[in-house]
């Protein structure tokens, strides 16, 4: 056995800053479809709680020790917030700039990076990305302070909890962390290229079974094929590509000819689950009904 040492050359690590916010609403399935850069973050503190332990006694002794179910919650603090952010802040906005309070909160995904250190690279050894599911904010305060000799900037500040998500062969989760001084640099480019866009393809949060797919070998690259239009019926064919789920204006569409267009359309692509596009890809079509 090796003799246990501390502190050694490169061992000494830390963690620090925060960055790269994304915000990310789900759809009417449920999938974080859209994301949003979050400027000005300013501090994210994780509080998990629960994990409490219920000591069951018999024949005089420790018969049992049950644990409680663990819950996973936290504070996001920023100098500013995406637009986007409100619905999930219970404002609605009826028509631009103008926002009413009070309203139903949306749920949203969220992720953030913070910076990984040691003596030798200092802190900009790595870093780890923080994902979040399931969050829902609750009202907050917000002091609004005249401006004196000493001006400062608000630091808005939002309390969250989280409803987790199944992750297949493990306990449902709000949270996963992926450390990038761990994980293969070339799947960890291929899911910051899902968490944060790329030409032809939109940010989305990917769900955690997709992200463990990432660092296991089993995402396969798909190459999306372009619909076509007979401009003479105006009839779109969607065609069929394995690892790619076509959307008309929206909605998801088989392989097939589509009715004659009356109006303008717009067909997207999207990598199926377990599947990803190269980095430029076209993934969006637009056709005209005139």
């Amino acid at each position: 056995m090796t003799q246990l040492t501390w502190d050694g050359t490169g061992n000494k690590e830390f963690e620090l800053g925060v960055d790269r916010g994304v915000l990310y609403l789900p759809d009417e399935e449920g999938a974080y479809s859209t994301g949003i850069a979050w400027s000005g973050l300013t501090t994210v503190t994780e509080s998990p709680s629960g994990a409490d332990v219920t000591k069951k006694y018999a024949d005089n002794i420790v018969y049992a020790s049950l644990v409680a179910a663990e819950e996973f919650a936290g504070t996001i603090e920023a100098f500013t917030y995406p637009d986007e952010f409100a619905q999930c802040d219970g404002t609605a906005t009826p028509t631009a700039g103008v926002g009413i309070g009070q309203q139903s909160r949306r749920s949203f995904g969220f992720a953030y990076r913070t910076k990984v250190g040691n003596d030798l690279e200092g802190q900009d050894a790595g870093y780890k990305l923080h994902l979040v599911y399931g969050a829902l904010v609750a009202p907050s305060e917000k002091a609004y302070a005249t401006v004196n000799d000493s001006p400062d900037m608000i630091n808005f500040s939002w309390k969250f909890t989280t409803s987790p998500v199944a992750v297949t062969g493990f306990k449902p989760t709000a949270l996963l962390t992926i450390d990038s001084t761990k994980v293969d640099a070339t799947a960890l480019a291929a899911l910051e290229q899902e968490l944060y866009g790329s030409q032809g393809a939109d940010p989305r949060l990917p769900s955690p079974d997709e992200v463990l797919a990432y660092f296991t070998g089993t995402v396969t690259t798909a190459i999306p094929v372009a619909p076509t239009m007979d401009d003479e019926t105006k009839v779109i064919t969607i065609p069929s590509v394995t690892g790619v789920v076509y959307k008309v204006n929206g909605e998801v569409q088989t392989a097939g000819a589509l009715p004659a267009i009356t109006t303008d359309t717009v067909v997207t692509a999207t990598p199926a689950e377990g599947y990803i596009f190269p980095k430029v890809t076209d993934s969006d079509w637009f056709f005209s009904a005139e």
